[in-house]
């Protein structure tokens, strides 16, 4: 009897398992965007690139930032197998100070709870000085 039960969970787990190789798999340029030195209220868009390197196609469902202040945007059609895809990070660069936020995406991937990071630095900057004009009425 007990080797019957042996048999009937070896089984088991190995048809649980089969088909797990089919899964979508993400494979990132980077799993961490550094922005360095920024100044205050300049661009603060970047994109996390990756390809599919599975065997089916690659569905995001959502994307969710640590903070407000961080607003991914997924792909809105799946990724095939060897194919890349972006995704697009906006980050709210009129805050000065140091920063690292964490971007966690759920997908049909063989992990489908992925996380990834941006970090950099908001510098304050001062705004560049206008140069008078003679034709200006600025005295």
């Amino acid at each position: 009897m007990r080797a019957v039960l042996t048999f009937a969970l070896i089984l088991f787990v190995g048809f649980s398992s089969f088909g797990q190789d089919d899964k979508p798999i993400f494979k990132f340029k980077a799993e961490t965007l550094n922005y360095g030195k920024i100044a205050l209220g300049s661009d603060g868009k970047r994109v996390f690139e990756f390809t599919n390197v599975g065997k089916s196609p690659l569905i995001i469902t959502r994307i969710q930032a640590s903070c407000g202040c961080t607003v991914p945007k997924k792909p809105e059609r799946p990724i095939m197998p060897g194919e890349k895809g972006t995704i697009e990070i906006s980050y709210d660069t009129k805050r000065v100070g140091g920063f690292s936020k964490a971007i966690t995406i759920f997908s049909n991937a063989k992990t489908p709870r992925k996380m990834v990071k941006i970090k950099g630095y908001v510098e304050r900057v001062a705004a560049p000085e206008k140069k008078k004009s003679m034709l200006s009425n600025d005295s």
